[in-house]
């Protein structure tokens, strides 16, 4: 079977005391080592009687071989948890798997007679596992895999939902869970923290923008994006974050915030930054129409392949980039209102092929100004700082099954990056001093100075 080549460490019922296992095989060598060095020549030179032993073993000479020997072994365990910490937790991850199928009962035991050559008795029976659910582990690139055989055995619907127990108990993010034939394989993010990039890791390229180490929203594949989150959450800073990296490609951005904002600041730097209502409502209207243009262009072209996007076609994707939504749409009436919803709609349902994606900034997702699926055709979904279960709920689904915890680190949330897995997250990281009006000036006069050059 496929999984039988992956398979790293299977996981037994004897792994339940791993670590103790492990450190008492390894230590003890070690202690063994230190013990003969100090007492070898003792033992060459003297007769092994008990008397010759205990007098020299409760000798001044023996209480320092002994201390040292502690010393000695104690400074090797810490060295070991000090620079070899991965391979410990593994060790963890590995017994906590097995004490979780003991525990909950997931094998199943016979009795076996136990017989005794030396004692003429009758044989005694003693209980013998006889199945024990087949669990291999390995941790790859910061990931850790985890299969699991599925036999439609009667622990199947419980191996088949183990992403809440192995999220708590490895305290680790689940990333994806594929089902296979004959098996499943549960992948988790180890030590998110560890997978969080600088703002100069952060770049779009092949229709792809990276966030993490492990993380990309893939908008060619999964467009628009929708980030949330309250005040202080870091929300601002992602969206400047992301505005800087596609200012590297040859994207076309418009920007509006209608709380004349932070990133209103940017139409000093920048083009195409709106802040005041006819103004964005007309930036809208326009870049919805500049979609039903290059729709139309792009199967004009002599190039053009049924199936392939924009990227083939060598055309720049478009980026409306849209703070402080639910502010804005609070400020319309009705007839406004239902006109930009329209116009959002198309754009979501649209947008992919010819290249024009949706970035949506809001405190929380209200449905009111999300609906007729709107909501839905957002693939990457952002979660940042502080939310209620309800903000959660609006924003990943009533009905996802996830603990969601607090952490005071700013730009810490969660993300969803388009396959229904709802993983710990945190945007790159901005070093103080990090200036996004200097940065941001510099990047767009330099597309520019490019822009002028293929004109001459």
């Amino acid at each position: 079977m496929r999984y039988l080549t992956k398979r790293r460490k299977r996981i037994r019922a004897r792994d339940q005391s791993l670590l103790l296992q492990f450190f008492l095989s390894r230590l003890f060598f070690i202690w063994l080592l230190v013990f003969l060095l100090f007492h070898l020549s003792f033992f060459k030179r003297n007769p092994w009687e008990y008397d010759v032993l205990k007098n020299h073993f409760i000798s001044f000479y023996g209480f320092i071989s002994l201390t040292v020997s502690v010393i000695v072994v104690g400074s090797c365990a810490y060295l070991y948890y000090r620079y070899r910490y991965d391979a410990i937790k593994q060790l963890i991850h590995r017994q906590k798997l097995a004490k979780m199928v003991i525990e909950n009962g997931w094998y199943e035991t016979k009795q076996v007679e136990e017989i005794n050559l030396f004692e003429n008795k009758s044989p005694k029976t003693k209980e013998k596992i006889s199945y024990f659910p087949k669990i291999y582990y390995w941790l790859e690139k910061g990931l850790i895999h985890i299969q699991v055989e599925i036999t439609l055995g009667k622990y199947q619907d419980q191996l088949l939902k183990l992403e809440n127990k192995l999220e708590s108990g490895l305290f680790c993010e689940l990333v994806s869970k594929e089902l296979h034939d004959s098996y499943v394989e549960y992948v988790l993010l180890y030590d998110t923290i560890a997978n969080r990039i600088s703002i100069e890791e952060v770049i779009a390229t092949d229709g792809k923008l990276r966030l993490m180490k492990s993380v990309y929203w893939e908008y060619d594949k999964l467009p628009h994006m929708l980030i949330a989150g309250g005040t202080g959450g870091g929300k601002t800073y992602f969206i400047l974050t992301i505005i800087e990296a596609l200012l590297h490609t040859n994207a076309n951005m418009y920007i509006l915030d209608p709380k004349n904002a932070d990133l209103a600041d940017l139409a000093t730097v920048m083009p195409n930054v709106y802040y005041k209502k006819e103004d964005m409502i007309q930036c809208i209207n326009q870049f919805y129409e500049d979609m039903m243009k290059r729709n139309e262009e792009m199967k004009q072209m002599a190039n053009y392949k049924t199936g392939e996007n924009y990227a083939y076609l060598g055309l720049p994707p478009s980026f409306l980039i849209f703070d402080e939504y639910v502010a804005f749409m609070s400020m319309l009436g009705n007839k406004e209102s239902t006109a930009v919803l329209d116009k959002l709609k198309q754009i979501v349902m649209l947008g992919r092929q010819s290249g024009f994606f949706l970035i949506l900034a809001c405190q929380r997702p209200d449905a009111k100004y999300l609906g007729d699926g709107i909501r839905d055709q957002f693939n990457f979904r952002v979660a940042l700082g502080r939310m209620s279960e309800l903000g959660y709920g609006m924003l990943f689904g009533s009905d996802v099954q996830k603990q969601f915890f607090l952490k005071q680190i700013k730009g810490r949330g969660y993300v969803d990056v388009g396959n229904n897995v709802i993983s710990e997250f945190y945007t790159p990281f901005v070093p103080k001093g990090h200036d996004f009006l200097k940065e941001i000036k510099g990047l767009s006069e330099s597309r520019d100075n490019r822009e002028e050059m293929k004109d001459l």
